[in-house]
């Protein structure tokens, strides 16, 4: 069988989505032990290419990575354009499977997508204009065209029923793997005092504003607030308080030791597709604080302390 993972999320810095685009396609190529021809594909630019070659590093898959120039805007372009069929590119596959980012045409074979969450569909004001369009313009393509429409939540697999109207026959929940470095074993981060951790992109939906106002509450306990992520979109409360420590973005390979040198992580997320930084830090062995929203059930199922988010 020949399966081809469009991989074009990898481009970027690897956050939530791009760990999820590479550990399915490490356990893809785990499971396939060599009998079946995998095929990590995308146009991006010579800087992405870089990126996505770094990240599939170490993985046991053909690669078709063409260079081309704006990169986002042809995958868009031949997206909209609904021709030609990837087919032309690829040659025959039995199996194409397509990202957020793109969704090109194919003549034959099993189409499948991936669905992380539907918060441009459902909160448009939480994020991006473009991420918006982009998302939207997927998810109804995926609904119209998909034989397979995978999930990384239940609760995310009943949004996509109840909003796309995708039937439950083509929905697969595929939860998220931890790697093996998460674990309560290994080298602490030492910021030089006590920390609560949050990691997260710095977008609207992230709450940080209960988080910080939170945090001023407990000035007297001498607990820094440690945020971990990129900088992201909308309107953001100032992190420059006292007690705040903003880490910027953190690599995928030393957030374990930043997850098990806290003394708690905190996540007030206000909607998640699944939540993977609270099963990483539990996995650290580190004590969680999260909303109760119902986005995160799948991700806290073990989880002892959880507050309303607002």
């Amino acid at each position: 069988m020949r399966i081809v993972v469009d991989v074009s999320p990898l481009s970027h810095q690897r956050t939530g989505v791009g760990n999820y685009v590479r550990g399915s396609l490490a356990g893809l190529a785990e499971a396939a032990a060599g009998e079946h021809e995998l095929v990590a594909f995308a146009p991006a630019s010579a800087r992405g290419r870089r990126e996505i070659e770094s990240a599939l590093a170490g993985l046991d898959v053909e690669r078709r990575l063409p260079v081309v120039p704006a990169a986002h805007a042809l995958r868009t372009a031949w997206s909209r354009a609904g021709t030609p069929p990837a087919e032309r590119f690829l040659g025959g596959f039995d199996v194409f499977h397509f990202s957020d980012w793109m969704y090109p045409p194919q003549r034959a074979g099993v189409r499948s997508t991936m669905v992380h969450d539907l918060v441009p569909l459902r909160f448009p004001e939480w994020v991006h204009g473009r991420t918006r369009r982009m998302h939207n313009a997927k998810y109804l393509n995926a609904a119209r065209t998909c034989d397979v429409v995978m999930v990384n939540s239940r609760f995310t697999g009943d949004e996509v029923a109840e909003h796309l109207r995708v039937s439950d026959g083509k929905i697969h929940v595929a939860y998220p793997g931890v790697d093996p470095g998460f674990a309560p074993e290994g080298d602490r981060v030492d910021l030089g005092r006590s920390y609560a951790l949050t990691v997260a992109t710095l977008e609207p939906r992230k709450n940080l504003a209960t988080l910080l106002s939170a945090h001023r509450r407990l000035e007297d306990y001498g607990l820094a607030l440690a945020v971990a992520g990129a900088a992201g979109w909308g309107e953001q409360p100032s992190l420059d308080a006292p007690g705040v420590l903003r880490l910027g973005y953190t690599p995928h390979d030393e957030l374990p030791g930043l997850y098990r040198g806290a003394s708690v992580f905190v996540y007030p997320s206000l909607f998640e597709g699944f939540g993977m930084p609270v099963v990483e830090a539990m996995a650290c062995g580190v004590p969680c604080v999260v909303s109760s929203h119902a986005s995160l059930d799948d991700g806290r199922a073990h989880l002892a302390a959880w507050e309303a988010a607002r």
